[in-house]
């Protein structure tokens, strides 16, 4: 059969691919896309999408439980369906999914070809059978759950077959404390399921400076999920109708038993059975694609954009990728990787988010700093609503005045910490913010207040 030709074609329909796809349609490309399993990648099937669905269900739920003190009681018993709620996230997942094939199939310029791709050298790549041409390559395969070794003879979940259950685990046995683990755990602990947190480290959340970990593991606390630092688990293995963990651990019982275990320790990229070794694309030693600041590979035709390149692995971090592409491509103004900065939250509750640098990072690289802080439970519209748990920290180049970066613990953090991202992009001092008039009572009213006397870091 003769080798089919496009001017561009994409590997994956995570987050990127169909931004860049209906782009580059628009601009009169021959498109194939390519895409071994269902549409829209991570994000909508098993990343953002059902998840926050499934934290949106569990708030829910501990709101219910929880309203006394503000004077609201509810008589009788709260129960959680998660049939219901696994449906309810089924049904927002189709819908998006329909709406990538709706745009697929009806754009005369895009191929969507069902399969899986393997390159067979710079310029092509194989799917079922089937060799497909082109100039252009952009490689968007996203990552999949990392499995530590010692696990593999047990019946463990991962962030994706726990969206699956229909029943609630007895006792749900997380292995680690990032993102992931303290997302699933919080609802899963809220929906009624006995929950235990195992972490290596002496915190939750390694990358983010100690104070917010240890008080998101007061939060928990309270909150009676179990968490156990400085336990490295070692493997599981069957015990009756029980998984049995084991644990390297200074403090607390060697072993672990519970009715599920999730491994949440981490995400590799998919790129180990891509045939890049039949191409110029270089690979770091984690597996990620190394790339340059616009993205490209080592091989100038090729690109990699999302989380197989190791620059950000957020649906935003991969919309941006998109952008940094397109720019190139299309639009007179050109976007950089270098031009963004890092930001992310934890979807806990209180959600915790963080963009830039935190104090750790500033006395690492040796910057001169001031750093703005003011406890939630110092926040007037805080305490109004019931929520004071967390902190607001930023901070701020003495010699520039500019902010280097903020981290935020509390209730509506993932929101109001825009109000910093942007500062940030528009380059201007911290005074732009501290003399602002905000909307009373908000929590980011606060924001201009503690910028008033930042103290030295």
């Amino acid at each position: 059969m003769d080798t089919m030709k496009f001017d561009a074609i994409i590997i994956g329909t995570g987050q990127a691919g169909p931004s860049l796809a209906g782009s580059l349609a628009e601009n009169g490309y021959k498109v194939a896309i390519i895409e071994k399993g269902q549409l829209g990648g991570t994000c909508v099937n098993v990343g953002c999408t059902p998840t926050k669905a499934y934290v949106a269900s569990a708030r829910r739920a501990f709101i219910a439980k929880n309203s006394k003190a503000l004077g609201v009681e509810v008589d009788g018993t709260i129960s959680v369906n998660l049939k219901v709620i696994k449906e309810r996230k089924d049904k927002i997942i189709a819908d998006s999914r329909s709406s990538l094939d709706n745009m697929f199939s009806t754009n005369k310029n895009i191929t969507l070809i069902p399969g899986k791709a393997r390159f067979l050298n710079n310029f092509e790549v194989e799917v079922d059978g089937k060799t497909y041409k082109s100039e252009r390559f952009y490689i968007n395969v996203g990552g999949k759950p990392k499995i530590p070794h010692g696990f593999e003879g047990v019946n463990y979940l991962t962030n994706e077959s726990i969206l699956e259950l229909e029943e609630l685990p007895e006792h749900l046995v997380i292995v680690g404390g990032g993102y992931i683990g303290l997302e699933f755990g919080q609802m899963f602990s809220r929906f009624g399921s006995k929950v235990t947190i195992l972490d290596r480290g002496d915190q939750l959340l390694k990358r983010e400076d100690p104070e917010f970990g240890h008080a998101i593991a007061e939060i928990f606390k309270a909150e009676d999920i179990e968490v156990r630092l400085k336990s490295d688990c070692i493997g599981a293995k069957k015990s009756g109708d029980q998984i049995e963990v084991t644990i390297d651990c200074t403090e607390g019982s060697p072993t672990i038993k519970g009715s599920h275990v999730l491994l949440a320790a981490g995400r590799a990229p998919n790129t180990d059975d891509l045939g890049l070794e039949n191409t110029d694309v270089v690979l770091d030693d984690k597996g990620y694609i190394e790339v340059n600041d616009e993205l490209q590979t080592n091989a100038p035709h090729i690109w990699a954009l999302g989380d197989c390149n190791g620059e950000g692995a957020f649906t935003h971090t991969a919309y941006n990728d998109f952008q940094i592409v397109n720019s190139h491509l299309f639009e007179d103004k050109k976007r950089l990787l270098s031009d963004r900065f890092t930001c992310y939250a934890a979807f806990i509750d209180p959600p915790m988010a963080r963009v830039g640098m935190n104090a750790y990072d500033i006395k690492k690289a040796g910057i001169k700093a001031k750093v703005a802080s003011r406890s939630m439970s110092k926040i007037a519209r805080a305490k109004e609503m019931g929520e004071t748990q967390g902190m607001l920290k930023i901070y701020i180049e003495e010699h520039t005045e500019k902010i280097l970066g903020a981290t935020f613990l509390g209730t509506g953090a993932d929101e109001y910490i825009h109000v910093i991202i942007d500062q940030m992009y528009a380059g201007q001092s911290y005074t732009v913010i501290r003399d602002a008039m905000h909307i009373h009572p908000t929590v980011s009213e606060l924001i201009p207040t503690m910028l008033e006397n930042p103290e030295k870091l």
